[in-house]
């Protein structure tokens, strides 16, 4: 239960991220942040930043339980 709750935490932090750092042109080095088509829109977006800002809210709401 815990995971679905972090999801929705690791998608903001990697969307904000991902718009302050790309927003400059940057890809951020190992964030390899880059320009993704969603419908009509062009989103920046980090897959790895998304993996780890899950990871990490899920290890807090474990800790936490």
């Amino acid at each position: 239960m815990e995971l679905l709750k972090a999801i929705p935490l690791g998608a903001l932090l990697a969307g904000v991220v991902a718009l302050v750092i790309g927003s400059t042109g940057s890809t951020g080095g190992q964030l390899h942040i880059h320009h993704m088509a969603v419908g009509s829109w062009d989103v920046l977006w980090s897959w790895p930043l998304f993996f780890v800002g899950t990871g990490i809210a899920w290890g807090l709401m474990i800790m936490q339980r």
